[in-house]
């Protein structure tokens, strides 16, 4: 029987962040200072930041005091600390307990508290109805097969006029070659678990298994979970087919 995909892929980048994986690498004390001091900016994709007018309902005197704010996916000391620093009272779930302990010393570094749950998001996520103001969620339900359990799970955990920032992968990375990037190896939908011989060939590489989305899942699954799209902007990794078109975007939705 085989293992199960989420633990298949938590396992990976626990590896990969030991290996020095860019979106492992937590921030300095400086930038975190930095912060404290105004002087920020967050990522949901590779290389854009997320305009600050996204968070513009719950900035109050230059900070995001008081705001109850769920990383989704999103440890690695890279954005919880920067909210922190921002006044809300932070929690981040993944799956990775590398990410996680990451966010830990962060914490213990810079004395601020946050509330640290490993989970699985392909599960009913641990929390109440309506219990945060803005969900953060950074380019990761790559890792996930159904997203729309995630647009759903979102919606019932967020407060009424709460907000969904989401990273996304728009599919043309799996439709590439590696070694090649303007070379169609791959039939989308990419998924492993439907496809034995990709499969192995996963494990073979960077022993994860990934999934492509399309469009229709990614932005109409979070309109049919009940969201309101207010903006939307395109990324890239400047890697691969990235050298030529845009392979990521970022979504900003509101539960009305």
């Amino acid at each position: 029987m085989k293992q199960k995909y989420t633990e298949i892929n938590s396992k990976a980048i626990d590896k990969w962040v030991e290996s020095g994986w860019e979106w492992g690498i937590p921030i300095s004390h400086a930038e975190y200072v930095n912060a404290i001091n105004g002087q920020w900016n967050v990522g949901l994709t590779p290389r854009k930041s997320v305009p600050q007018r996204w968070f513009s309902p719950f900035i109050r005197n230059g900070g995001l005091i008081g705001t109850k704010l769920l990383g989704l996916a999103s440890g690695g000391g890279q954005q919880m600390p920067v909210f922190s620093a921002l006044g809300a009272n932070c929690t981040v779930m993944d799956y990775s307990k590398k990410q996680l302990e990451s966010e830990r010393i962060i914490a213990e570094r810079e004395g601020y508290s946050i509330n640290i749950i490993k989970g699985d998001m392909s599960h009913i996520f641990p929390f109440d109805d309506e219990a945060f103001d803005i969900i953060f969620h950074p380019v990761s339900n790559c890792y996930i097969e159904d997203v729309q359990h995630i647009w759903n799970e979102c919606y019932r955990i967020l407060k009424k006029g709460g907000v969904l920032l989401s990273g996304l992968d728009n599919g043309l990375n799996y439709l590439f070659g590696e070694d090649n990037p303007l070379l169609v190896v791959n039939k989308l939908p990419y998924n492993p678990l439907k496809h034995e011989e990709l499969y192995k060939k996963c494990m073979q590489t960077d022993g994860s298994i990934q999934f492509s989305h399309t469009i229709e899942e990614q932005i109409g699954g979070q309109l049919k979970a009940g969201f309101t799209l207010t903006d939307l902007y395109e990324d890239t990794d400047n890697e691969g087919i990235g050298k030529y078109a845009p392979n990521f975007l970022a979504t900003r939705a509101v539960k009305a």
